[in-house]
């Protein structure tokens, strides 16, 4: 039997870090990509990247190794309005 090398924190985190590497590396493509359909493609991707982080980050939290404290009411309310803001003045 073989010893365990790294932990499954240590892994899953460096697959987390990995996959927002990722989708930033795709959005940057995207976003200076001049044709349609190889856009489409590049954000098919992006969307299949998001997908996975997902997975990644949902496992992390599951298993306790990504712990995520609840979010004061107020706080939460006051970046819902200032980023409705934001959207409405663009």
């Amino acid at each position: 039997m073989t010893e365990q090398i790294y932990t499954d924190k240590e892994i899953l985190a460096d697959a987390l870090t990995a996959e927002k590497a990722a989708t930033n590396n795709y959005n940057a493509f995207a976003n200076e990509c001049v044709h349609d359909s190889v856009r489409d493609v590049i954000l098919h991707c992006l969307e299949q990247e998001h997908c996975i982080q997902e997975d990644v980050f949902n496992m992390m939290h599951q298993r306790g190794l990504y712990p995520t404290p609840d979010a004061d009411a107020n706080k939460v309310e006051n970046a819902k309005q200032k980023f409705s803001q934001c959207v409405k003045t663009v």
